[in-house]
């Protein structure tokens, strides 16, 4: 600093020049000026601390400045939001993956403050498990402690073990099974693609077929199943299954085969591919005689998928997902509907309960669970809508309440857990689980 302070005084000026006596004070305001403007440019901040650094000299020395002489007041850097699913790059759920504890979880959304009531602080989202090409039908064994789910395509069910984490194949063939669910006696309900029945998987390891037809008639494709405590079975009748990927395509001329190019018997068990769709896409309820009443149809709601009960069983909902292989109508809307429960079992005061849109982007219901308080837990497939797919929670008025945000298209939900306060989604590939301040108000 001496020496640019001497080169600066020893400057000759020059014959007739306008310089003033004063000229390298003014100079050194220029500088100065200078220097502030080059830690603009740097992205510096205000360097406030400049006027320490008295008598800089010549421009020839200013690259001797050193800008981290003075003290430096730069703004604050903006608090960083952690990765979330909706983040570029987005949140990493591997197991490798960065820590996901915020105290909140990023993805877990309150549309309502009084969601913060149910969800769970200090609790993130994990992901369980990856691996299927189609994960549906999580359903809780509280006995067993073990999550069961179907992977469709892959004709298998998986058991997930919560002593340890250690996932394996329960059953290969399923039958395509989609939807899971256990009754109040702890025996286990599948809903069989392929076979096109509701079957029950009883305690001594054998097998009892709940239903297989109507009016004479073969089911679709049936997709979802609950238990009520009368000991009836309530289940869902969409034409899904009807397909190569998900089961097997009607015989040659059905409505979902209907050029007849399709053959479904290859590499299917003998017996297989001779059935064709015959009903509409309706609920029915299984009775403890074995006797199978209609419900609810078509008409009121097409392409039913996931149901569910209130806690009290005074209500049931079922969701309305989008057109199915076959379909010869206009297909189901992606929207919940509700019904009125009767002593006599009767469905009555039929509505729709939400439109499943949020912010304008439809969010397609699929697998449904209420809690103890009555606030219904809806699947979410919002496609290529990054961010609105997961799960939605609806207050029993029909209002959104709360979201839960992954990275894949989710298929079903259950609670579980010993204390049935953990909520299980069935997301695509993988399995996610996150603990919530609430329980899930039925078995399995």
């Amino acid at each position: 600093m001496i020496a640019e302070r001497t080169s600066l005084q020893e400057t000759p000026r020059l014959p007739g020049s306008a310089q003033e006596p004063d000229a390298p004070a003014a100079s050194r305001r220029a500088l100065l000026r200078a220097v502030a403007g080059l830690g603009a440019v740097a992205g510096l901040g205000a360097v406030a601390g400049l006027g320490a650094v008295a008598g800089l000299g010549a421009v020839a020395g200013l690259g001797a400045v050193a800008l981290g002489a003075g003290p430096a007041f730069a703004q604050a850097p903006a608090p960083v939001a952690p990765p979330s699913t909706i983040t570029t790059p987005p949140r990493d759920f591997s197991p490798g993956g960065a820590p996901t504890t915020y105290f909140t979880d990023p993805d877990i959304l309150s549309v309502d403050p009084v969601f913060d009531g149910y969800a769970q602080p200090n609790s993130a989202i994990q992901r369980l498990w990856t691996g299927a090409l189609w994960a549906e039908g999580p359903a809780w064994n509280a006995q067993g402690r073990y999550l069961v789910w179907s992977d469709i395509p892959n004709n298998r069910q998986l058991r997930w073990l919560e002593d340890d984490g250690h996932v394996s194949v329960m059953r290969q063939p399923s039958n395509n099974s989609n939807g899971n669910s256990f009754d109040f006696q702890g025996r286990q309900l599948s809903c069989e693609h392929l076979m096109r029945r509701v079957v029950r998987y009883e305690l001594d390891g054998s097998v009892t077929v709940l239903a297989a037809a109507f009016d004479g008639k073969r089911l679709n494709s049936p997709n979802d199943v609950v238990a009520h405590p009368d000991g009836s079975y309530w289940f869902t009748d969409p034409p899904y299954g009807g397909q190569l990927y998900e089961g097997a395509p009607d015989a040659p001329g059905g409505p979902s085969n209907a050029n007849r190019r399709l053959n479904p018997k290859l590499g299917q068990p003998a017996g297989i591919g001779e059935w064709r769709r015959e009903l509409p896409t309706n609920c029915y309820r299984i009775d403890p005689s074995g006797r199978i009443d209609l419900v609810v149809t078509e008409s009121q709601v097409p392409d039913p998928n996931g149901l569910c009960f209130s806690p009290d069983f005074k209500k049931l909902y079922v969701a309305s997902t989008g057109k199915g292989p076959g379909d010869q109508g206009p297909g189901g809307k992606g929207d919940i509907h509700v019904f009125d429960v009767g002593a006599d079992n009767k469905l009555s005061n039929g509505k729709q309960f939400t439109d499943c849109m949020v912010d304008r982007v439809k969010c397609g219901p699929d697998g449904l669970r209420c809690d103890v308080d009555g606030n219904l837990w809806a699947s979410s497939n919002a496609g290529r809508s990054v961010g609105y797919s997961g799960v939605t929670v609806w207050n029993p008025e029909g209002k959104l309440i709360g979201r839960i945000r992954l990275p894949e298209i989710c298929g079903n939900v259950c609670f579980g857990g010993p204390k049935r306060n953990r909520l299980f989604m069935a997301a695509s590939q993988s399995i996610y689980a996150v603990y919530v301040n609430t329980q899930g108000a039925g078995p399995g």
